[in-house]
Formats: structure tokens, C-alpha cells, sequence
């Protein structure tokens, strides 16, 4: 429903935000990492939302990126994981090291996080691997594959990106813009998102 909210920040509280615009006050539930980011009392913000509707409630929830925003949208589709633990993860864990966990299935990072338990983090992985393995290869990761022109590193950060909810024509052009045949998995998703955020 809303894409985004632009307006004056005129209040900051633990977690939540009021935006002002045309007279009307919004309130968004923010992650505390985000909170810290946004900037101070008075000054003009922009922040990406999800209308979040259940039987009994009616929520904005607020992002500084994209990738926050599909990270939040993913953890959502998790069974059992809802709105106030998916901002619980995002102040923990930033879009690539989500991703990396998933894809590397390192359990042990995501039950860091407050109310992951090792059945939640399980669940995470499976449901969202389950997911990415729905997905067709492009012809162009194929030829690329096939070429010896992607390495383990390539092909995982590529995975990782398609957790975070990109499509792997958007990756591979992404991936043309910077010299990824040397970088970590880490380092490439990392990049890859800088491109893929503009």
C-alpha cells in the first residue's frame, strides 16, 4: 500500500518513529539499528514501509534500504517468525550476513539473536532454500557456469542474493559492474547489493 514515507522525523522513541507529511502523523516500528541510523529530530527522512495487517492490528513497520525491507518480507513468510522478531533479527544481522547464514547454513549465527531458538534458525534455512530452489537458472548463469567463469564464491553469493529476493538477470548485471572473480562470498554480496540497491 505505501511503498515508502518522506517527511519531517519529529519523533524517536525506542521502537518506533513518527514521520510528519501533509499534516499527518505516521508511526513506524523500526528496528534499533535503524532507529540509531536515521538521523535527528527535525531533519527531513525518507523510509521504505510494510503495511503489516493481522485480526487485530494495523502496523507500518519502517526500513533504511530495500534490502532491510526484503529481509523482513522473507523472515514473514517463515512459519512461526513474525513482525516484531523479524525486527528483532534485523537489529542483530544486516541483509548479507542474513543471507550468508542462510545459504552457508550457519545455525549458530542466527540463534545469537534473541528468540531464535535452534528450531526457528532450522526453519529459516530450510523454508527459504526451499524457496531459491523454485527458481530457474538464467542461460546466462548457465554459459557462465559452464565457461569456468564463475568459482564457488560466485555462485554462492549469487544464491545469496536471490535469498534477499533479486532475480538472477538483475545479479548478473550487477555482477559486470565490479571485479568479483577475487572477493569473498562476503565481500560479493556486499558489492552486489550496492548495484543492486540503485
Amino acid at each position: 500500500m505505501f511503498a515508502y514515507i518522506k517527511g519531517n522525523l519529529v519523533e524517536k522513541l525506542n521502537h518506533y518513529v513518527v514521520i510528519e507529511t501533509m499534516g499527518i502523523g505516521y508511526k513506524i516500528f523500526m528496528s534499533e539499528t535503524a532507529i540509531s541510523k536515521i538521523g535527528e529530530i527535525g531533519e527531513n527522512v525518507k523510509i521504505h514501509t510494510h503495511y503489516h495487517v493481522r485480526e487485530d492490528e494495523i502496523s507500518l513497520y519502517g526500513f533504511l534500504s530495500n534490502e532491510e525491507l526484503k529481509m523482513f518480507e522473507l523472515l514473514l513468510s517463515v512459519s512461526g517468525i513474525g513482525a516484531k522478531s523479524a525486527l528483532v533479527m534485523l537489529s542483530h544481522m544486516s541483509p548479507s550476513e542474513f543471507a550468508m547464514s542462510v545459504i552457508t547454513n550457519n545455525l549458530s549465527k542466527l540463534t545469537k539473536i534473541p528468540g531464535i531458538g535452534p528450531k526457528s534458525a532450522q526453519r529459516i534455512v530450510l523454508e527459504l532454500k526451499d524457496k531459491l530452489k523454485t527458481e530457474q537458472v538464467s542461460s546466462k548463469t548457465e554459459e557462465l557456469q559452464a565457461s569456468g567463469e564463475t568459482d564457488e564464491n560466485t555462485n554462492e553469493a549469487i544464491m545469496a542474493l536471490q535469498i534477499l529476493g533479486y532475480h538472477k538477470k538483475e545479479i548478473e548485471k550487477a555482477l559486470q559492474k565490479f571485479d568479483y572473480q577475487a572477493m569473498s562470498i562476503e565481500d560479493i554480496i556486499r558489492n552486489g547489493l550496492k548495484y543492486l540497491g540503485k
